[in-house]
């Protein structure tokens, strides 16, 4: 036996063309999913951000403007609710949801948008 053979490299030439898209399509959805995880970290900081500013500005707008300056997220996609604001030393609590979208070619199908939520609290401040 002294080497491979027309026939054993036209074998490997066909593995390879069978299991490459499979490699591919699995790298694919490694960057979405390393994309909805950046997006859960921004989610959670933009929680924290509302719940920062509605506790030190009573304008209902202020806490939801924080959130997205403070993150970049798409405005469009996020929703934010507050709990609880009243009286200096109280508390009140930010809840954001947000779409992440999937755009990543063939994952992003395979996947659709998630779903990612962040709860924060603070104490009002005078």
């Amino acid at each position: 036996m002294t080497g491979a053979t027309a026939s054993d490299e036209g074998q490997a030439a066909v593995e390879l063309a069978l299991v490459l898209p499979l490699v591919a399509l699995l790298l694919l959805v490694l960057v979405q999913v390393g994309l909805v995880v950046r997006d859960q970290v921004l989610v959670v900081h933009a929680a924290r951000e509302a719940a920062r500013e509605a506790a030190v500005d009573a304008v209902p707008d202020a806490a939801s403007r924080a959130a997205v300056a403070s993150s970049g997220l798409d405005a469009r996609r996020l929703t934010v609710q507050l709990r609880g604001r009243g009286r200096p030393g109280s508390r009140v609590e930010a809840d954001l949801t947000y779409r992440s979208a999937t755009d990543v070619p063939l994952a992003g199908v395979l996947l659709g948008d998630v779903r990612l939520t962040a709860k924060a609290s603070m104490r009002v401040e005078d």
